[in-house]
């Protein structure tokens, strides 16, 4: 782990998209399975864009959770924080597609949400000195709707915290995995207090906070150092360092926007541990990393699967000139 700079922690699962666009559940004929999960996304997407990378979560001791950290270990991805639970599967979700491209989810096929690996995730099992040397710890809100992973992501975020590494949280609000989805905005904004950075889509900024600018947001949490706030094609507004801007969506052939905003989230962590968190004080060096997160997030749109579109930096910098 010596050499890694960001830890990402939650939910490894496969996303089986529907191969019928625009089809209900009942309508669907086929499924494909693509590796995902959003933690799981910005950790390969960080590596893939040089970011050495490492991923702590639960998979089962099955042939979907083989696979998975098989693909961690071709990409690059540190697997030492990764654990194995004998009984509990690796976690499948149903993915229905619209003809634009966007996505819902559509439930765990027999199983219960709470029935899977993930889930089981063990606070005692995460060896402290993974977070020694370490830059980032980039947190996602869905293993918050379980106890278990729930107290685990929470002492990751203490251990950070301890380590002077900044968290950056991704509000995935997905009703699907949870029991109570009521019960989901009093958790999700207590852990958002252990917070530096904060990523949202438009839709669960306004859900959560009431609005959807960002430095609305910050006056709400103003502990952040920074808010981030994606509107798909409507483009993305930001809070960071005390500067906010607004910056178009780039113009692309959408096929899937799966893992698009975790494509994002990596390109920005990408910039922050190439550049500094001291470089947002300047408004054209913190536009430009988030105009670099857009693009690593819309060239991840332009094909299937969330990790397997995932760019190069040579892709990222072609895109950029061409656009």
């Amino acid at each position: 782990m010596s050499d890694t700079q960001v830890l990402c922690i939650g939910e490894v699962l496969f996303d089986c998209l529907a191969d019928q666009q625009g089809k209900s559940l009942t309508e669907v004929e086929s499924w494909t399975a693509y590796p995902g999960g959003a933690p799981a996304n910005v950790a390969c997407a960080l590596v893939k864009l040089g970011t050495p990378a490492g991923f702590i979560g639960c998979v089962g001791e099955d042939e979907p959770g083989n696979s998975l950290v098989e693909l961690f270990q071709e990409i690059g991805v540190d697997v030492t924080g990764i654990q194995r639970h004998p009984d509990a599967p690796t976690r499948q979700v149903y993915v229905l597609r619209s003809q634009t491209g966007d996505r819902q989810f559509a439930g765990f096929g027999n199983l219960d949400t709470a029935d899977f690996a993930d889930t089981r995730l063990n606070v005692s099992l995460s060896p402290e000195s993974l977070f020694q040397n370490v830059s980032f710890l980039v947190s996602g809100t869905l293993e918050l709707a379980y106890p278990q992973s729930r107290e685990a992501i929470e002492k990751a975020a203490e251990l950070a915290k301890e380590n002077q590494v900044k968290v950056l949280v991704d509000v995935n609000w997905r009703p699907v995995f949870w029991h109570n989805p009521d019960s989901a905005p009093e958790v999700i904004l207590k852990f958002l207090q252990q917070a530096d950075f904060v990523k949202l889509s438009d839709e669960e900024a306004e859900w959560l906070f009431n609005t959807t600018d960002p430095s609305a947001i910050a006056q709400q949490l103003p502990h952040l150092q920074g808010v981030l706030v994606t509107a798909g094609e409507a483009g993305c507004s930001y809070y960071l360092a005390k500067n906010s801007d607004k910056i178009p969506a780039f113009s692309v052939k959408v096929v899937d926007t799966t893992g698009a905003g975790d494509s994002f989230v990596a390109g920005f962590i990408h910039q922050l541990c190439q550049q500094g968190t001291e470089a947002l004080t300047n408004a054209e060096t913190a536009k430009n990393m988030v105009i670099y997160a857009s693009a690593v997030g819309a060239i991840t749109t332009t094909k299937a699967g969330a990790i397997a579109a995932q760019p190069t930096p040579k892709e990222v910098e072609e895109f950029l000139n061409s656009h």
